[in-house]
Protein backbone atom coordinates (compact mmCIF):
# COMPACT_ATOMS: atom_id res chain seq x y z
CA UNK A 1 0.00 0.00 0.00
CA UNK A 2 3.06 2.47 -0.53
CA UNK A 3 2.17 5.98 -1.74
CA UNK A 4 -1.78 5.43 -0.72
CA UNK A 5 -3.92 6.02 1.89
CA UNK A 6 -6.48 3.46 1.94
CA UNK A 7 -10.16 4.25 3.08
CA UNK A 8 -10.86 2.93 6.45
CA UNK A 9 -14.01 3.32 8.17
CA UNK A 10 -14.69 4.11 12.13
CA UNK A 11 -17.38 2.45 13.48
CA UNK A 12 -18.48 3.40 17.19
CA UNK A 13 -17.04 6.39 19.53
CA UNK A 14 -13.79 8.49 18.16
CA UNK A 15 -11.56 7.50 20.49
CA UNK A 16 -8.57 10.11 20.53
CA UNK A 17 -5.82 7.09 20.35
CA UNK A 18 -7.36 5.34 17.61
CA UNK A 19 -8.42 8.96 15.59
CA UNK A 20 -4.98 10.09 16.19
CA UNK A 21 -3.12 7.17 14.87
CA UNK A 22 -4.67 6.25 12.27
CA UNK A 23 -5.36 9.88 10.58
CA UNK A 24 -1.91 10.01 9.34
CA UNK A 25 -1.79 7.01 7.35
CA UNK A 26 -5.33 6.42 6.31
CA UNK A 27 -8.38 8.40 4.95
CA UNK A 28 -10.89 7.65 7.98
CA UNK A 29 -14.79 7.94 7.65
CA UNK A 30 -16.39 8.43 10.80
CA UNK A 31 -19.87 6.43 11.11
CA UNK A 32 -20.89 8.20 13.84
CA UNK A 33 -20.66 11.89 12.11
CA UNK A 34 -23.23 10.77 9.44
CA UNK A 35 -26.66 12.37 10.01
CA UNK A 36 -27.79 10.01 7.53
CA UNK A 37 -25.78 6.65 7.94
CA UNK A 38 -27.30 4.83 4.28
CA UNK A 39 -26.58 7.63 2.72
CA UNK A 40 -22.84 8.44 4.32
CA UNK A 41 -21.98 4.31 3.26
CA UNK A 42 -22.98 4.77 -0.29
CA UNK A 43 -20.82 6.24 -2.12
CA UNK A 44 -17.76 4.53 0.34
CA UNK A 45 -19.12 0.66 -0.52
CA UNK A 46 -16.10 0.33 -3.29
CA UNK A 47 -13.72 1.96 -1.22
CA UNK A 48 -13.41 0.63 2.19
CA UNK A 49 -10.53 -1.78 2.66
CA UNK A 50 -10.99 -1.88 6.30
CA UNK A 51 -12.93 -1.29 9.25
CA UNK A 52 -11.93 -0.27 13.02
CA UNK A 53 -14.34 -0.78 15.53
CA UNK A 54 -14.40 1.18 18.43
CA UNK A 55 -16.53 0.95 21.31
CA UNK A 56 -20.10 0.38 20.21
CA UNK A 57 -23.21 -2.17 20.37
CA UNK A 58 -23.20 -1.89 16.72
CA UNK A 59 -23.18 -5.01 14.83
CA UNK A 60 -20.77 -6.04 12.02
CA UNK A 61 -23.20 -8.45 10.39
CA UNK A 62 -22.01 -10.47 6.89
CA UNK A 63 -24.61 -8.47 5.05
CA UNK A 64 -23.03 -4.90 6.60
CA UNK A 65 -19.77 -6.76 5.51
CA UNK A 66 -21.01 -7.58 2.63
CA UNK A 67 -21.16 -3.51 1.85
CA UNK A 68 -17.62 -3.22 1.17
CA UNK A 69 -16.14 -6.03 -1.58
CA UNK A 70 -12.75 -4.58 -0.76
CA UNK A 71 -12.94 -5.31 2.81
CA UNK A 72 -9.99 -6.88 4.05
CA UNK A 73 -9.09 -6.10 7.61
CA UNK A 74 -11.35 -5.19 10.49
CA UNK A 75 -9.99 -4.46 13.78
CA UNK A 76 -11.64 -4.29 16.68
CA UNK A 77 -11.69 -2.64 20.02
CA UNK A 78 -12.03 -5.31 23.25
CA UNK A 79 -11.39 -8.91 23.47
CA UNK A 80 -14.68 -10.01 23.05
CA UNK A 81 -15.98 -9.78 19.75
CA UNK A 82 -19.14 -11.81 19.59
CA UNK A 83 -20.67 -8.51 18.03
CA UNK A 84 -18.71 -9.40 14.55
CA UNK A 85 -19.30 -12.89 12.65
CA UNK A 86 -16.14 -13.89 12.29
CA UNK A 87 -16.46 -16.80 11.09
CA UNK A 88 -18.04 -15.42 8.01
CA UNK A 89 -15.51 -12.53 7.61
CA UNK A 90 -12.92 -15.76 7.78
CA UNK A 91 -14.48 -17.48 4.77
CA UNK A 92 -14.56 -14.46 3.00
CA UNK A 93 -11.06 -13.43 3.39
CA UNK A 94 -11.40 -10.56 5.90
CA UNK A 95 -9.30 -10.42 8.91
CA UNK A 96 -10.62 -9.67 12.36
CA UNK A 97 -8.92 -8.63 15.46
CA UNK A 98 -8.93 -7.98 18.69
CA UNK A 99 -7.51 -6.76 21.50
CA UNK A 100 -6.29 -9.02 24.23
CA UNK A 101 -3.49 -9.40 26.95
CA UNK A 102 -3.25 -5.70 27.54
CA UNK A 103 -6.46 -5.72 29.63
CA UNK A 104 -5.88 -9.31 31.27
CA UNK A 105 -4.86 -7.93 34.40
CA UNK A 106 -6.81 -5.02 34.85
CA UNK A 107 -10.38 -7.52 33.92
CA UNK A 108 -8.36 -9.94 36.86
CA UNK A 109 -8.17 -6.64 39.31
CA UNK A 110 -12.28 -5.92 38.70
CA UNK A 111 -13.16 -9.68 39.17
CA UNK A 112 -11.67 -9.58 42.20
CA UNK A 113 -12.83 -6.66 43.33
CA UNK A 114 -16.44 -7.77 42.20
CA UNK A 115 -15.76 -11.08 44.61
CA UNK A 116 -14.52 -9.41 47.46
CA UNK A 117 -17.14 -6.51 46.96
CA UNK A 118 -20.10 -9.79 46.92
CA UNK A 119 -18.90 -11.75 49.44
CA UNK A 120 -17.87 -9.45 52.26
CA UNK A 121 -20.68 -6.61 51.59
CA UNK A 122 -18.56 -3.90 51.00
CA UNK A 123 -20.54 -1.75 49.01
CA UNK A 124 -23.54 -2.11 51.32
CA UNK A 125 -21.39 -1.48 54.42
CA UNK A 126 -20.57 1.94 52.86
CA UNK A 127 -24.23 2.83 52.17
CA UNK A 128 -24.65 2.06 55.32
CA UNK A 129 -22.46 4.33 56.58
CA UNK A 130 -23.10 6.71 54.41
CA UNK A 131 -26.64 6.59 55.72
CA UNK A 132 -25.43 7.34 58.97
CA UNK A 133 -26.69 4.22 60.67
CA UNK A 134 -23.12 3.63 62.00
CA UNK A 135 -23.48 5.36 65.42
CA UNK A 136 -26.95 3.18 66.33
CA UNK A 137 -25.33 0.09 65.54
CA UNK A 138 -22.13 -1.81 64.08
CA UNK A 139 -22.73 -3.11 60.54
CA UNK A 140 -24.03 -6.98 60.62
CA UNK A 141 -20.81 -9.15 60.88
CA UNK A 142 -20.86 -10.69 56.90
CA UNK A 143 -22.36 -14.14 56.76
CA UNK A 144 -20.06 -15.05 54.01
CA UNK A 145 -15.91 -15.30 53.59
CA UNK A 146 -13.96 -16.31 51.34
CA UNK A 147 -11.89 -18.06 54.01
CA UNK A 148 -14.31 -21.28 53.73
CA UNK A 149 -14.88 -21.09 49.85
CA UNK A 150 -13.25 -22.89 46.44
CA UNK A 151 -13.77 -20.88 43.73
CA UNK A 152 -14.76 -22.86 40.47
CA UNK A 153 -13.32 -21.02 37.14
CA UNK A 154 -16.01 -20.79 33.96
CA UNK A 155 -13.06 -20.73 31.82
CA UNK A 156 -9.46 -20.96 31.86
CA UNK A 157 -8.03 -18.52 29.34
CA UNK A 158 -5.26 -16.11 29.99
CA UNK A 159 -7.78 -13.62 32.62
CA UNK A 160 -9.14 -17.02 34.01
CA UNK A 161 -5.28 -17.49 34.18
CA UNK A 162 -4.73 -14.26 35.95
CA UNK A 163 -8.10 -14.49 38.08
CA UNK A 164 -6.42 -17.84 39.29
CA UNK A 165 -3.10 -16.63 40.43
CA UNK A 166 -4.81 -13.72 42.35
CA UNK A 167 -7.28 -15.98 44.18
CA UNK A 168 -4.23 -18.52 44.71
CA UNK A 169 -2.39 -15.82 46.51
CA UNK A 170 -5.26 -14.88 48.67
CA UNK A 171 -5.11 -18.40 49.93
CA UNK A 172 -8.81 -20.04 48.43
CA UNK A 173 -8.64 -22.82 46.60
CA UNK A 174 -9.61 -23.06 42.46
CA UNK A 175 -10.38 -25.17 40.29
CA UNK A 176 -11.72 -24.81 36.58
CA UNK A 177 -13.94 -26.30 33.93
CA UNK A 178 -13.36 -25.23 29.75
CA UNK A 179 -14.18 -26.92 26.98
CA UNK A 180 -11.21 -28.19 27.22
CA UNK A 181 -7.69 -29.25 29.96
CA UNK A 182 -5.69 -26.23 29.86
CA UNK A 183 -1.74 -27.07 29.25
CA UNK A 184 0.10 -26.36 32.47
CA UNK A 185 -2.50 -25.58 34.35
CA UNK A 186 -2.43 -27.64 37.95
CA UNK A 187 -6.02 -26.79 39.05
CA UNK A 188 -8.58 -29.38 39.13
CA UNK A 189 -10.30 -29.91 35.64
CA UNK A 190 -13.87 -30.42 35.44
CA UNK A 191 -15.26 -31.89 32.55
CA UNK A 192 -19.04 -31.14 33.02
CA UNK A 193 -20.18 -27.97 34.80
CA UNK A 194 -22.87 -28.99 36.31
CA UNK A 195 -19.88 -31.16 38.71
CA UNK A 196 -17.91 -28.22 39.01
CA UNK A 197 -20.96 -26.24 39.84
CA UNK A 198 -21.97 -29.01 42.08
CA UNK A 199 -18.60 -29.46 43.83
CA UNK A 200 -17.87 -25.85 44.79
CA UNK A 201 -19.42 -22.99 46.20
CA UNK A 202 -18.72 -20.24 44.10
CA UNK A 203 -18.63 -19.67 40.51
CA UNK A 204 -16.44 -17.08 38.62
CA UNK A 205 -17.04 -17.13 34.85
CA UNK A 206 -14.97 -15.71 32.19
CA UNK A 207 -15.75 -17.37 29.13
CA UNK A 208 -16.41 -15.32 25.57
CA UNK A 209 -19.84 -14.64 24.60
CA UNK A 210 -21.44 -15.79 21.34
CA UNK A 211 -23.97 -18.67 20.62
CA UNK A 212 -21.55 -21.32 22.23
CA UNK A 213 -22.12 -19.64 25.77
CA UNK A 214 -25.50 -18.09 25.46
CA UNK A 215 -27.38 -19.53 28.97
CA UNK A 216 -24.49 -21.73 29.89
CA UNK A 217 -25.25 -20.85 33.91
CA UNK A 218 -28.80 -21.93 33.38
CA UNK A 219 -31.26 -22.88 36.29
CA UNK A 220 -29.27 -26.75 36.59
CA UNK A 221 -26.03 -24.89 37.16
CA UNK A 222 -27.50 -22.79 39.66
CA UNK A 223 -28.97 -25.38 41.70
CA UNK A 224 -26.14 -27.76 41.63
CA UNK A 225 -24.68 -24.43 42.98
CA UNK A 226 -26.67 -24.22 46.12
CA UNK A 227 -27.61 -21.97 48.72
CA UNK A 228 -24.51 -20.64 49.76
CA UNK A 229 -23.11 -20.36 46.25
CA UNK A 230 -22.29 -16.93 44.46
CA UNK A 231 -21.76 -16.24 41.09
CA UNK A 232 -19.66 -13.76 39.36
CA UNK A 233 -20.31 -12.91 36.12
CA UNK A 234 -17.37 -11.02 34.54
CA UNK A 235 -17.74 -12.40 31.07
CA UNK A 236 -21.09 -11.69 28.79
CA UNK A 237 -24.50 -11.46 30.21
CA UNK A 238 -25.29 -13.90 27.44
CA UNK A 239 -23.16 -16.03 29.21
CA UNK A 240 -25.69 -16.39 32.25
CA UNK A 241 -30.12 -17.25 31.96
CA UNK A 242 -31.11 -14.08 33.55
CA UNK A 243 -34.57 -15.07 34.19
CA UNK A 244 -32.96 -17.99 36.35
CA UNK A 245 -30.81 -16.36 37.99
CA UNK A 246 -33.30 -13.65 39.54
CA UNK A 247 -35.32 -15.94 40.33
CA UNK A 248 -32.68 -18.04 42.10
CA UNK A 249 -31.85 -15.08 43.77
CA UNK A 250 -35.21 -14.45 44.45
CA UNK A 251 -36.16 -17.99 45.85
CA UNK A 252 -32.39 -17.82 47.65
CA UNK A 253 -31.90 -21.03 46.03
CA UNK A 254 -28.39 -19.55 45.45
CA UNK A 255 -26.64 -16.77 47.94
CA UNK A 256 -25.86 -14.00 46.11
CA UNK A 257 -24.41 -12.74 43.02
CA UNK A 258 -21.79 -10.05 41.63
CA UNK A 259 -22.32 -8.89 37.83
CA UNK A 260 -20.13 -6.56 35.62
CA UNK A 261 -22.53 -7.41 32.91
CA UNK A 262 -26.23 -7.98 31.36
CA UNK A 263 -27.82 -9.25 28.65
CA UNK A 264 -29.63 -5.82 27.60
CA UNK A 265 -26.86 -3.15 28.22
CA UNK A 266 -26.94 -0.26 29.59
CA UNK A 267 -30.26 -1.64 30.87
CA UNK A 268 -30.40 -3.80 34.05
CA UNK A 269 -33.62 -5.57 35.29
CA UNK A 270 -35.04 -3.73 37.77
CA UNK A 271 -35.56 -6.76 39.64
CA UNK A 272 -31.80 -7.38 40.10
CA UNK A 273 -31.38 -3.19 41.18
CA UNK A 274 -33.86 -3.84 43.75
CA UNK A 275 -32.24 -6.51 45.31
CA UNK A 276 -29.93 -5.04 48.28
CA UNK A 277 -27.43 -8.59 48.72
CA UNK A 278 -26.31 -8.57 45.05
CA UNK A 279 -23.60 -6.27 43.56
CA UNK A 280 -23.90 -4.93 40.22
CA UNK A 281 -21.13 -3.19 38.29
CA UNK A 282 -21.53 -1.07 34.73
CA UNK A 283 -19.36 -3.11 32.96
CA UNK A 284 -16.12 -2.30 34.57
CA UNK A 285 -13.79 -5.10 33.63
CA UNK A 286 -10.72 -2.93 31.88
CA UNK A 287 -11.66 0.41 32.47
CA UNK A 288 -9.29 2.48 33.63
CA UNK A 289 -7.45 5.07 31.76
CA UNK A 290 -4.29 3.23 31.37
CA UNK A 291 -5.86 -0.10 29.89
CA UNK A 292 -8.26 1.62 27.45
CA UNK A 293 -5.48 3.84 25.88
CA UNK A 294 -3.80 -0.09 25.72
CA UNK A 295 -6.28 -1.52 23.90
CA UNK A 296 -7.30 1.91 21.90
CA UNK A 297 -2.91 1.41 20.76
CA UNK A 298 -3.54 -2.09 19.91
CA UNK A 299 -6.66 -1.27 17.75
CA UNK A 300 -4.41 1.14 15.94
CA UNK A 301 -0.97 -1.06 15.17
CA UNK A 302 -3.32 -3.69 14.24
CA UNK A 303 -4.37 -1.68 11.08
CA UNK A 304 -1.35 0.36 10.72
CA UNK A 305 0.59 -3.31 10.59
CA UNK A 306 -2.36 -4.19 7.40
CA UNK A 307 -1.13 -0.92 5.49
CA UNK A 308 2.01 -1.85 5.98
CA UNK A 309 1.72 -4.98 4.51
CA UNK A 310 2.39 -6.66 7.80
CA UNK A 311 0.63 -9.75 9.60
CA UNK A 312 -1.69 -9.07 11.91
CA UNK A 313 -1.03 -8.90 15.78
CA UNK A 314 -3.94 -10.34 17.36
CA UNK A 315 -5.94 -12.34 14.90
CA UNK A 316 -8.49 -14.23 16.16
CA UNK A 317 -8.55 -17.88 15.96
CA UNK A 318 -11.45 -17.79 12.77
CA UNK A 319 -9.69 -15.40 10.52
CA UNK A 320 -5.93 -17.14 11.04
CA UNK A 321 -3.29 -14.86 8.77
CA UNK A 322 -2.51 -15.63 5.33
CA UNK A 323 0.43 -17.79 4.86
Amino acid sequence: MAGEKPDVLLVGHKKPVIVAGLEPKVTLHKLIDAPDKEAFLKPLADKIRAIAVAYTNERISPEFMQRFPKLEQISSFGVGYDHIDAKWAGAHGITVTNTPKVLDEEVADTALGLLLCTVREFPQAERYLRAGRWPGAAYPLTNATLRDRTVGMVGMGRIGKAIARRLEAFGVPVVYHSRNPQAGVSYKYYPKLVDMARAVDTLMVIVPGGTSTQNMINKEVLEALGPNGILINMARGSVVDEPALIEALKAKRIFSAGLDVFVKEPQVSKELIEMDHVVLFPHLGSGSVYTRKAMDQLVVDNLLAWVGGKPPLTPVPETPPKK
